[in-house]
């Protein structure tokens, strides 16, 4: 079937998916230095040297050579190509039926990024669970399929919930945070801009601005998020109780450099090319 006589919900998660891609090959490696940070032992004794970002991509690098720095690619991408795609379709979806003209408001924004995100979040959390385990480093999976079959045999398929309330605590502020600050800062650029060569450009500087807002406010649910899924065993008062009681307040903020890096280029470049593409294929993004 030809893109031009797809359903035009099918071509924004054609549009999504293809910008979910892209940016996770590229930035796998931040998000897997953010969870090892997240996850590493190291600094809870005295006297211990603190880990840093720097520190874990040399370790990385060292141990499992370069192709180690995209391990858990597999699991991210069976989770951002379906899981952005959806995410894309759903907020075109109640784009169109709630705002079908002109741009959404400050208010309007925020519900959409983040209902979007949560039909899109829990889909997909079962698989968000798996790449959080692959990228740890503490578990041996062969693949994404015989990680699923042996998280359902050994811990049932709750297991691949885990982490449910943290996860949408992080995801569904940050998009609408991120939707918010995005499309405020686009709508104040200069219409010369908007309608330049240009626009692309000064689209993803708002992306940068938009993702960097967002990431520092959602950094403690991701920590949280990222403990609770390692050790399912936990419940989220308990992740909370033992990153504060391990680390202090400042644990709530391990991995943020990482995570605001590849959170705001990701987001960043994926909503770039969506809407780049969808201006190609004549639909309002």
């Amino acid at each position: 079937m030809e893109l031009s006589l797809a359903h035009p919900v099918i071509k924004a998660f054609m549009c999504g998916s293809l910008s979910g891609t892209c940016s996770t090959l590229l930035f796998q490696p931040l998000d897997l230095v953010k969870t090892r940070l997240q996850t590493s032992q190291t600094g809870t004794q005295p006297g211990s040297s603190r880990l840093g970002m720097m520190t874990v991509f040399l370790h990385v690098v060292k141990t499992e050579r370069l192709l180690g720095l995209w391990k858990g690619v597999s699991p991210s991408f069976v989770r951002t190509i379906p899981g952005v795609g959806l995410y894309f379709s759903t907020y075109y979806t109640l784009t169109q039926h709630f705002i079908p003209e002109g741009s959404p408001g400050a208010l309007e924004a925020v519900l959409l990024g983040g209902g979007a995100r949560t039909v899109a979040g829990v889909f997909m959390l079962p698989v968000t669970v798996i790449k959080t385990r692959f990228e740890c480093g503490r578990y041996s999976y062969g693949s994404v399929t015989g990680a699923l079959r042996s998280v359902c045999s050994s811990e049932g398929p709750a297991a691949l919930f885990s982490g449910l309330m943290p996860t949408l605590l992080r995801d569904v502020p940050f998009s609408g945070i991120y939707v918010m600050f995005y499309s405020q800062t686009k709508t104040s650029l200069p219409q010369e801009i908007r309608e330049s060569h240009y626009a692309p450009l000064a689209n993803f500087a708002c992306g940068v601005l938009a993702g960097v807002l967002a990431s520092l406010v959602t950094q403690p649910a991701d920590v949280v998020k990222t403990q609770v899924q390692v050790n399912p065993q936990l419940r989220t008062s308990e992740a909370v109780r033992i990153i504060y009681m391990e680390h202090g307040l400042q644990g709530f903020l391990r991995g943020a450099v990482p995570r605001s890096l590849r959170r705001t280029l990701m987001a960043a470049m994926a909503w770039t090319i969506y809407e780049q593409m969808m201006a190609r294929i004549g639909l309002k993004s």
